[in-house]
């Protein structure tokens, strides 16, 4: 496997991560959460599985994501939780990042081991993308049915967590291609989408502007992330038919206005009758 698409892959990812911390300071966490999480790292991901392992690789490593992006919705969701039973320790912040993580790297084996011993034995590729695609809306639906405060921050993040966030989303997205071309899409599939960018995201907003402003990214942030579920149900097909760079426009258009957009004015609606419901 061409180091080369190994290298592109990661800075790409590493320079478009950056985006969602600053889209969420800027303009809150229901539009940065939700809009911020469009494609983005996903696409490099690809396009360097397809390049690197070939078809193949390519479906079996997005067959998985759907999957990868339930385990991160939980991931974020114990940012909802977890905070409250660590509130008044000075090390919240500290214990809520770890018990994210924990969480994420417990359910990430048990799911390795479940899709490998009973999902796939019995379901194709492609079916086991939309079954994870399935699951990830049921969640997703639920810790947005009671939306949280969403305010803007009002202080900036600092460049340094601008860079150590697009650090960690470059070496996930490196390893997720060198695992691709070891022969190991299922682990790329899930190093693809490991929460580098989420957890930057986290931490970065708690630090500068407390935990009001991440908690309240953290439900529009599953249900946006749910279009990376539907950019790898669209890659499976459109890289091979169509070429890595029109295969890929055509997945994310697909996943932005068949999902992004849509999911941002469902949401705006939800938490519109939320304020007024709170105002009356």
């Amino acid at each position: 496997m061409a180091f080369s698409s190994i290298l592109v892959s990661a800075l790409f990812a590493g320079i478009v991560a950056t985006a969602v911390t600053v889209a969420i300071e800027k303009w809150g966490g229901l539009i940065g959460g939700l809009l911020g999480t469009a494609p983005s790292t996903i696409v490099p991901a690809a396009v360097g599985m397809y390049l690197a392992g070939g078809e193949a690789a390519l479906v079996s490593s997005m067959s998985i994501v759907p999957f990868g992006m339930l385990l991160n919705a939980l991931f974020l969701g114990a940012w909802l939780v977890l905070p409250r039973w660590f509130e008044g320790s000075s090390r919240a912040l500290l214990w809520t990042a770890l018990g994210a993580l924990t969480l994420w790297g417990a359910l990430g084996l048990t799911m390795l081991w479940s899709v490998e011993r009973v999902l796939l034995p019995a379901m194709s590729e492609r079916w086991l993308a939309m079954l994870g695609f399935a699951c990830l809306f049921a969640v997703a639906m639920v810790f947005n049915a009671r939306p949280q405060p969403a305010p803007k921050g009002n202080k900036s993040v600092s460049k340094q967590v601008l860079v150590a966030r697009g650090t960690m989303a470059a070496l996930a997205i490196g390893v997720a291609v060198w695992l691709s071309g070891l022969g190991e899409p299922l682990l790329a599939g899930l190093a693809s989408v490991f929460p580098a960018i989420f957890l930057t995201s986290m931490v970065a907003l708690w630090l500068a502007q407390g935990p009001t402003v991440p908690q309240g990214a953290a439900g529009p942030m599953m249900l946006g992330g749910a279009s990376v579920a539907v950019f790898a149900n669209i890659a499976m097909w459109s890289l091979p038919a169509h070429g890595v760079i029109l295969g890929s426009l055509i997945a994310w258009f697909g996943s932005v206005l068949g999902w992004s957009l849509p999911a941002f004015l469902v949401l705006r609606k939800v938490h519109a009758r939320a304020q007024t419901t709170v105002s009356v």
